[in-house]
């Protein structure tokens, strides 16, 4: 028997989110079971959690969309047990039983080896937040845009991915400018390499199609208003890399950006990327994220205590990295 939090549909048609004792036999199929170690809260688990958003395609479901921990069986011949692991994505904690538990059976191609010199307590303190921001990092940089070309803006820079990425741009060289709603975290933005911090108040209202040229590239874990006005205020043959919809699904946005400054819209999508790319983005994380600056921005939280932390991450509430011990 192992402790997961299982979200199940009540008698009311409701959703019920609860720490339950379960029974191996009760995973589903797969060739690999994990010891779960840590696992993380990020804003899909968040709206997994609460009900807000229909992320969950079959109950009853253990949320969850990341995991690292150690292999204790294993028929696929890539992985032994014993071996540490990471899985991001791949559609669990949705479909398939995800992180937020002890023990987890998935494909083995879902996995990719922790790498050396991380924990798996840091791996998860990254998670699919710190994840998509290096996936971001390195569309940026395969874009062209380098350190002295300008300054490179992140959207939503208090939040998990947000945090990552100012991290992990000012470590590379970057001038980074962090936009955020939460101006009491100026301070802990510009502690994790921020030049400089603007209101979110900037950039979330109805915009011109275009404005003043600013940045050479940006993050943006935000969507509607806010993405339109980065890419309307992106320098010419600038790039900006999209991967949230905090404010909203659309883009209310106009072709301005495009043909006229060149400006290039990266998709970020971390779910399924190919393996080539996850292993890219997991080694340069593990050679440029700093750690001081990674504890600096992780709290570590029980695996009961994930339940009421999914609604403060809707709510705006959580301040970079919620890391889940789910042995506790």
């Amino acid at each position: 028997m192992f402790q997961a939090i299982v979200i199940r549909k009540t008698e009311s048609g409701g959703h019920d989110a609860q720490v339950t004792a379960l029974d191996e036999a009760q995973l589903p199929e797969g060739d690999v079971t994990v010891r779960v170690e840590y696992s993380t809260v990020n804003y899909k688990d968040g709206l997994a959690i609460t009900g807000k958003a229909p992320v969950i395609r079959k109950y009853p479901m253990v949320p969850g969309i990341d995991l690292a921990g150690t292999v204790e069986a294993s028929g696929d011949p890539e992985w032994k047990p014993g071996d540490h692991v990471v899985l991001n994505g791949w559609g669990v904690g949705e479909g398939h039983f995800g992180g937020l538990a002890q023990r987890a059976r998935v494909k083995g191609g879902w996995l990719v080896p922790l790498p050396a010199p991380l924990t798996t307590r840091r791996a998860m303190a990254i998670g699919t937040a710190g994840y998509t921001a290096m996936l971001c990092v390195l569309a940026l940089e395969k874009h062209g845009v380098r350190p002295g070309d300008g300054e490179v803006l992140v959207t939503g820079a208090s939040g998990g991915v947000g945090s990552v990425a100012v991290a992990l741009l000012s470590k590379l060289g970057h001038r980074v400018i962090a936009s955020t709603g939460r101006a009491a975290e100026s301070d802990y933005l510009r502690s994790l390499g921020a030049a400089e911090v603007i209101d979110r108040a900037q950039l979330s209202a109805p915009g011109k199609p275009l404005g003043k040229e600013r940045w050479a590239g940006a993050v943006d874990s935000v969507g509607s208003h806010t993405l339109a006005n980065v890419c309307a205020t992106t320098r010419y043959r600038g790039a900006v890399a999209a991967c949230g919809l905090a404010q909203g699904m659309d883009l209310p946005a106009s072709v301005a950006p495009f043909i006229l400054r060149a400006v290039t819209l990266y998709g970020i999508d971390s779910v399924m990327a190919p393996r080539p790319l996850r292993l890219e983005a997991w080694s340069r994380l593990a050679r440029d994220l700093d750690p001081a600056k990674l504890e600096a921005m992780t709290q570590e939280i029980t695996l009961a205590g994930a339940i009421p932390a999914a609604a403060d991450i809707l709510a705006g509430k959580v301040r970079g990295r919620l890391v889940v011990n789910v042995a506790r």
